[in-house]
């Protein structure tokens, strides 16, 4: 379980910087889905698919490793 939570922290980080270069660049990078987001008057770029990617290629090395 704690594997999962530590996947989850590199998905949110791969996502982050995996958007900001495609969304910056102003495409939607396909089925990547990149989109403008906005949270408390900070706009960042976000793409779900990227995140949910992330964590599961980061979930099974953790695994992997363990």
């Amino acid at each position: 379980m704690i594997a999962l939570l530590k996947a989850m922290v590199l998905g949110v980080i791969l996502a982050l910087i995996g958007a900001a270069i495609f969304g910056s660049g102003g495409t939607t990078a396909g089925f990547l889905a990149v989109h403008h987001t906005s949270l408390a008057d900070h706009g960042f770029y976000w793409s779900w698919p990227l995140f949910i990617g992330g964590t599961c290629l980061a979930w099974a090395i953790l695994w992997m490793m363990d």
